[in-house]
């Protein structure tokens, strides 16, 4: 099969991502055979070699695609300061893309990039929006918020420090009071709450005593 015909046949798919698994059911291929023509694809950049086994048929891929195929078969979303930069609730840009999902936590590396993956409890799981142009699942302003917050009890400490962070307009403390409630009781859950607490109360104006500060307005 030459070049262009395999290539039709795998976009074809419908799959921004394959893996070799995928091309070589789809073309008939044995391994080591399905293997060679996606190297030879990946040569002529007709395709894009992500890591081991897996290729990106679209060569302008958003790395921040990617994290469903390198959590398959557990779900995942982009979090953490990933999605807080994306939100515009922190200027720094992260050296990595942080993802929470339910499979293991490790970090994995990439020609897109390397990803930073970490494992939430599977009823902490979730709070995101799947974009429509690009499909990116990317958390909500206040999931990435908890998210963040809720690893910096964490055995690693990796958020235990955060950048400063600008809570936007339209920020719903309700949302993010009802995530804080899934996690179990316990000093997590105090560490949350305090740090949450401390980030949404409104700065204390020059010479207004303690006692006068305005709360914040619910939306």
């Amino acid at each position: 099969m030459n070049a262009a015909s395999a290539l039709a046949h795998l976009r074809g798919l419908g799959k921004r991502v394959v893996t070799t698994n995928d091309v070589t059911l789809a073309l008939g291929l044995e391994g080591s055979a399905a293997t060679q023509t996606l190297k030879r694809l990946a040569a002529a950049g007709l395709l894009r070699r992500i890591r081991h086994g897996l290729w990106a048929v679209d060569t302008a891929l958003d790395p921040l695609v990617l994290p469903e195929y390198l959590t398959a078969p557990f779900p995942s979303y982009v979090s953490f300061q990933s999605a807080l930069f994306l939100r515009g609730m922190v200027s720094q840009v992260p050296e990595v893309i942080y993802v929470a999902s339910l499979a293991q936590t490790r970090k994995v590396g990439t020609s897109l990039g390397t990803f930073s993956i970490h494992r939430l409890a599977p009823t902490f799981f979730g709070g995101y929006d799947t974009l429509p142009e690009s499909a990116v699942r990317l958390a909500t302003p206040e999931k990435a918020l908890l998210d963040t917050l809720y690893l910096g009890p964490s055995r690693s400490r990796i958020f235990a420090h955060l950048p400063e962070i600008e809570i936007p307009e339209g920020f719903d403390r309700r949302k993010a009071q009802e995530w804080v409630v899934r996690i179990p009781a316990g000093p997590r859950r105090a560490s949350v709450e305090q740090r949450l607490d401390r980030l949404l109360r409104p700065p204390r104006r020059q010479g207004e005593p303690a006692q006068h500060r305005r709360r914040p307005q619910e939306h």
